[in-house]
């Protein structure tokens, strides 16, 4: 191990958890964006702020990310993510309290720990970059997030029977949130197997010559290096849309289109499943193709997908949008999160991933409220027509620029 040869390292056993983590995360987080609207009007009973749930959980979630970027540089990438299950599984518990004793406060505060639990968990990206070199860099991210297709099985299979025959009351979402939290603690278990730390595997096999004396830059001079801000912008642009959208729909498929609680699962097993089940193929492709083409081509994907809402009613229509939408995050995402790495060196990288998800969480939240307010108004063509332009925006722009120069890291 000393001599930082990648043949040395267990660096697939922790690719492997890695992605057994994120199967069991992406599960909590497929109740979360199935029912975090309607926990939020049923237990406050205020139905003209249904985009406040996701909001306060979005905001959380960015809220969270720089600080915990900055201590995975500190500390080590486990040690972050431990504490960050520990609070997903407390938040789900104190939320499953509230939907039982219909406490706003109670609904606020666990979605503000499930937030902060999320915005953590999302940076497990930054140790899958760590772990493989510039040129298999998007693929070895695309390695670690595979396992959310497992979860996307898991999801529905956990929580589905929870709900079928239920009333949509408060008191019928306190037994899933509550499996939430378990599947939480089961996550916290499996990220303990993670040694060493993907941290220490980037310093050992040394993403560039200089890691071990250059010191690392602050983040003001991060964010100017070439291919740092569009990078960045196709990352706010598609986690805003996907997952401001993904929260909603959960409320249009059961209050709109009439349709039961139960049927919202597998419309969000469906996004999930199309979220990573071709991450595999697309890191490669992204690999291959260069950063830019991906970063674009991906908004375009959820563009169309987010205006097909506007004339899909049943639920295996919806599932097939929220399919496409997923694919197109995946694209752009992976891309974006693979040139931000390149872009940066291990003490650099956990900071400049959790900038980027601070901006990103924020604009998702006011994308929630925004949204929330316009389905509540206008309907869901406006919810659907808004996500379409804020897509198709940013991808005409990056699809003009020049690919920035090839990265050292």
């Amino acid at each position: 191990m000393a001599s930082g040869s990648p043949l040395d390292l267990p660096i697939r056993r922790n690719t492997v958890i890695l992605s057994a983590t994120m199967a069991v995360n992406s599960a909590v987080l497929q109740l979360t964006a199935a029912v975090s609207s309607l926990t939020f009007v049923l237990v406050t009973g205020v139905r003209g702020l249904l985009g406040l749930g996701p909001a306060i959980f979005l905001t959380s979630s960015g809220l969270t990310a720089v600080p915990a970027g900055r201590l995975m540089d500190r500390l080590g990438r486990t040690p972050v993510m431990t504490v960050g299950f520990a609070l997903g599984s407390c938040g789900c518990a104190v939320t499953a309290l509230a939907t039982h004793i219909d406490s706003t406060v109670l609904v606020i505060a666990g979605f503000a720990l499930v937030g902060a639990s999320s915005g953590i968990s999302l940076l497990i990206r930054t140790a899958a970059g760590d772990m493989y070199p510039p040129e298999r860099r998007a693929r070895g991210i695309s390695y670690v997030l595979f396992g959310s297709v497992f979860g996307a099985i898991l999801g529905p299979t956990v929580f589905g029977p929870l709900f079928a025959g239920k009333d949509v009351k408060a008191e019928a979402l306190t037994v899933p949130w509550l499996a939430a939290g378990g599947l939480a603690l089961v996550a916290l278990a499996l990220v303990q197997f993670v040694r060493p730390d993907p941290k220490r595997i980037a310093e050992l096999i040394g993403s560039r010559d200089d890691v071990p004396t250059e010191p690392a830059a602050p983040l003001r001079e991060l964010v100017r290096r070439p291919g740092v801000r569009p990078a960045m912008l196709a990352a706010l642009a598609s986690f805003g849309v996907m997952v401001s959208v993904m929260n909603l729909t959960g409320f249009v498929v059961v209050e709109h289109h009439h349709h039961s609680q139960q049927s919202v699962f597998p419309i969000i097993g469906a996004h999930v499943l199309g979220m990573y089940a071709l991450v595999l193929v697309i890191g490669t492709l992204i690999d291959k193709i260069g950063r830019g083409p991906a970063l674009a081509g991906g908004l375009f994907v959820m563009a169309i997908s987010c205006a097909g809402l506007t004339w899909a009613t049943s639920v295996p229509t919806t599932a097939l949008l929220l399919f496409g939408l997923g694919i197109g995050w995946n694209l752009s995402f992976v891309a974006a999160t693979a040139q931000l790495a390149d872009a940066s060196l291990p003490a650099e990288r956990g900071k400049l991933l959790g900038f980027s998800d601070l901006l990103s969480g924020l604009t998702a939240a006011a994308l929630a409220l925004l949204g929330g307010v316009a389905l509540d108004v206008l309907g869901v063509a406006a919810l659907a027509l808004g996500a379409t332009a804020i897509a198709v925006a940013p991808a005409i722009f990056l699809a003009r620029i020049r690919p920035a120069p090839e990265a050292a890291a």
